[in-house]
């Protein structure tokens, strides 16, 4: 359900999707596409505790990164004409889903797991749920979260898209929408 007291153009944007998807390259593409403000949820939380999320769950835990991450997620969330890319895990958090489909737009950045598998080298030392997993292991997490992600108002499958590809694709997604169902207030 989307927020009903602000209009579409106004709803903030929010990307979801597995680690290493392009939640944050595409939403920076799609914030200048459409003029807005980006928000990377877990540099937003790295400003805060001032380390790397890495750092964050070895010193305090993945349960205090959790609790930022819904304070902050909570926070941008409330916020008009933003773009906000949210961690892999963050929709593990009902109160997280929940936040997010009441007062923005969710897109879930969908990758098959043979396109996703071939990007566990770029990631593996950023992210602090791969390491220390087979791969195995990381893709029963892969296919597990899948279940969380089926919670959003559009879904991209992005295998065969190149960023601007995906970028276009929901910018122009976005205007159909707006000119389709603004008139109808």
């Amino acid at each position: 359900m989307i927020n009903k007291n602000t209009s579409l153009r106004m709803q903030s944007i929010v990307f979801i999707g597995f680690m290493g998807v392009g939640k944050t390259t595409i939403g920076q593409k799609v914030a200048r596409k459409l003029y807005r403000d980006f928000i990377d949820i877990d540099q937003e939380i790295e400003k805060e505790f001032n380390m790397p999320t890495t750092e964050i769950f070895k010193k305090f835990g993945e349960k205090a990164f959790r609790g930022k991450e819904k304070s902050v997620i909570e926070n941008f969330s409330q916020q008009q004409l933003k773009i906000i890319s949210v961690g892999g895990g963050a929709f593990l958090q009902e109160d997280i889903r929940n936040i997010c489909l009441s007062n923005c737009i969710v897109f879930y950045l969908d990758l098959s797991w043979e396109y996703w598998k071939e990007r566990i080298g770029l990631l593996i030392d950023s992210r602090p749920v791969l390491q220390s997993r087979s791969l195995e292991e990381i893709e029963e997490l892969f296919y597990t979260r899948q279940e969380i992600y089926s919670y959003h108002h559009s879904k991209v499958n992005t295998n065969d898209l190149d960023v601007d590809e995906v970028a276009d694709f929901i910018v122009d997604s976005l205007k159909v929408a707006w000119d389709i169902y603004e008139p109808l207030k």
